[in-house]
């Protein structure tokens, strides 16, 4: 009983080490939140969804990024499923955890400090949209 446990607390441990990881770097960030404003079954296009147009991004190299870096972390962690031709990205089969945290951030947005927000084009919109 405890071994078993003890597993399942590793397990959880791993998740919450591979979310934090996924969502280290801006062009995965920004990949999660075009995949979550997208309907479920649509692809998104790359390297564009990718990109934070506030920090003018190079498309050639951010491409070259996502290739070797960025999309086999996504992809590894069953977050994402993406393909060269055309290139684009879909929601995984473990998307869900992705989008469990940021409807919990955007649920919170007026909790965090405004330096974790201004910037943060998810946590802006949230705050200006009008409460109903």
């Amino acid at each position: 009983m405890v071994r078993h446990r003890n597993r399942e607390s590793r397990d959880v441990v791993r998740r919450w080490d591979r979310i934090f990881e996924v969502l280290a770097t801006e062009p995965r960030r920004q990949l999660v939140l075009s995949l979550a404003a997208a309907p479920e079954d649509e692809a998104v296009g790359l390297p564009e969804a990718a990109a934070n147009p506030r920090l003018e991004p190079d498309p050639s190299r951010l491409t070259v990024e996502l290739h070797h870096r960025h999309l086999p972390i996504l992809a590894d962690a069953e977050y994402v499923e993406w393909q060269r031709s055309p290139f684009t990205a879909r929601r995984g089969p473990r998307f869900d955890e992705l989008e469990a945290l940021l409807e919990s951030l955007h649920d919170n947005a007026d909790e965090i400090p405004d330096l974790l927000v201004d910037g943060c084009q998810l946590l802006e919109r949230t705050r200006e949209q009008p409460e109903c």
